[in-house]
């Protein structure tokens, strides 16, 4: 087995392509659309575009219980998932710069360097560099 895609629920998907494709760098792989003005969005990583999709999906407005834990997890302030990065300083310091919000800056924590920001749709996403 291998991933090839992973879900990241997201507010507002045209939102979330902006946020996805201008600020971090990603690529539009694929856009079809859906039911109720949903759209299977994903985008891939400039460095890998064969390599794992993210799926920017609508976050359930039917389903209560994903709009708590979603909740949950940002006013916790814990990361929804994580993106590698070889250099995490370079990282803040260029997203910084497009105005993008870190709720934790750059901080060792033993093998790795972690930072924390808001991707504007819901979500907290960590980006760790192996040192």
């Amino acid at each position: 087995m291998k991933v090839k895609v992973i879900g990241i629920p997201v507010h507002d998907q045209e939102k979330a392509l902006k946020f996805y494709t201008e600020k971090l760098g990603f690529l539009k792989k694929i856009d079809i659309p859906l039911s109720e003005g949903n759209r299977w969005l994903t985008v891939v990583s400039k460095e890998e575009q064969d390599g794992a999709e993210i799926l920017l999906e609508p976050s359930p407005n039917h389903f209560e219980p994903a709009k708590v834990y979603q909740k949950a997890l940002f006013d916790a302030g814990i990361p929804y998932t994580q993106f590698n990065s070889e250099d995490v300083q370079q990282e803040y310091d260029r997203l910084s710069t497009l105005g993008v919000e870190f709720s934790v800056k750059p901080t060792e924590m033993g093998t790795v360097k972690i930072a924390v920001f808001n991707d504007t749709c819901g979500n907290n996403i960590q980006i760790v560099q192996m040192l």
